[in-house]
């Protein structure tokens, strides 16, 4: 420093404490938002979401297509180039919530890594590269999953719910008694058909453009629900009425956003929608006669799930075969809603001195 410049006065030592100096010390914020992450056969899915009034909000998000089944019907192991482009997507989905912090992460895999004989062992190598802790859950889970997700849509009057998710390696059904003094719909049924929307396309997807080879896997789907139905005698329980029946998968959607005519998929327009179950059928007419070029250049549909379409929709019309329900409720939420809505309630009931309820799932920080 020049000599011409006089130093500033060195401050007065003070003796009280930190907090007066600089004013009451501020813990960092807690986070408000909570993560669900699907990593399913076809898919792998992230939703970022806070709670708001009659449900939550929904902050980030996360999809994107990786196969993780292809191959797995013949080899019945997780191929090398399936585990890689799934852990690009994981990586993906680790850095999301290392840039937003989340109060509590459920994290769960399905069918995939729960037929793979090398399943457990991709779930340690995505927990020792990315952090990320993937439960693999039972079918049984995924019904009940995918019914608390959709409980909002049934409506005064009905008595009981048909629910069915089209996913990657297998087929869903949930069948649910709705009473008026219960809180919340009974799942008193389910089943998990081993044919999904990948496992179809790899086995007969080509054959599936065609007349014949469409009918053949609508046969075979049909014949795997006919046993369910005789149990429980769901065709039975809808002749009496009362009975809704709600899908939730991308064939399901994708066939409403062709039903109505959307420019582009809009979720919000399609999410909870009732359709005419002969408007459905209409649409998957519609979708089978475009053909392969066509179904490419739908603004519904898209190259990167041509392949898919046409088997989801012989399974979809399978069941519109063994339970012809006049209605479709169409459902764009599912597994991540469904794990969203019971991690915050969980915390609610926590903070109200609750003890913590056996879901068969934990949250991890």
């Amino acid at each position: 420093m020049p000599d011409d410049i006089p130093s500033a006065p060195a401050p007065a030592p003070s003796h009280a404490p930190a907090a007066a100096q600089f004013g009451p010390r501020r813990e960092p914020a807690m986070p408000t938002a909570y993560a669900a992450l699907d990593l399913g056969t076809n898919n792998c899915r992230l939703l970022v979401a806070s709670p708001a009034s009659g449900g939550f909000r929904v902050v980030d998000s996360f999809s994107r297509i990786v196969r993780l089944g292809e191959g797995l019907v013949s080899s019945g192991r997780l191929s090398e180039a399936a585990m890689d482009r799934a852990m690009a997507a994981l990586a993906a989905c680790a850095e999301k919530l290392r840039r937003r912090p989340v109060r509590a992460l459920q994290a769960v895999a399905t069918e995939a890594c729960r037929r793979a004989v090398n399943g457990p062992a991709f779930l340690a190598r995505v927990e020792r590269e990315t952090g990320l802790r993937l439960r693999t859950i039972s079918a049984r889970e995924e019904a009940e999953l995918a019914m608390e997700s959709c409980a909002p849509l049934i409506e005064p009057g009905d008595r009981r719910a048909l629910l069915f998710d089209i996913g990657g390696g297998s087929t869903e059904i949930a069948w649910i008694r709705i009473q008026p003094h219960r809180p919340t719909p009974e799942l008193i049924g389910y089943l998990s058909v081993p044919v999904g929307v990948v496992t179809l396309s790899e086995r007969c997807g080509p054959s599936c453009f065609t007349e014949a080879g469409f009918h053949a896997v609508v046969n075979e789907v049909a014949e795997r629900l006919a046993g369910f139905d005789s149990v429980h005698r769901i065709a039975q329980e809808i002749r009496a009425g009362g009975v809704r029946l709600m899908g939730t998968s991308g064939t399901v959607t994708t066939l409403a956003g062709v039903a109505m005519a959307l420019p582009r998929y809009r979720r919000p327009l399609v999410d909870g929608q009732t359709l005419d179950a002969d408007l459905a059928d209409q649409a998957l007419g519609d979708l089978f006669a475009l053909g392969r070029e066509g179904l490419a250049a739908h603004p519904c549909v898209g190259p990167d799930r041509v392949e898919f379409v046409l088997p989801g929709c012989a399974v979809y019309a399978a069941i519109r075969r063994v339970w012809p329900v006049p209605r479709l409720t169409v459902a764009d939420r599912g597994l991540r809603e469904g794990m969203l809505l019971r991690l915050m309630r969980a915390d609610r009931m926590a903070m109200r001195g609750y003890p913590p309820r056996r879901q068969g799932w934990h949250a991890q920080a």
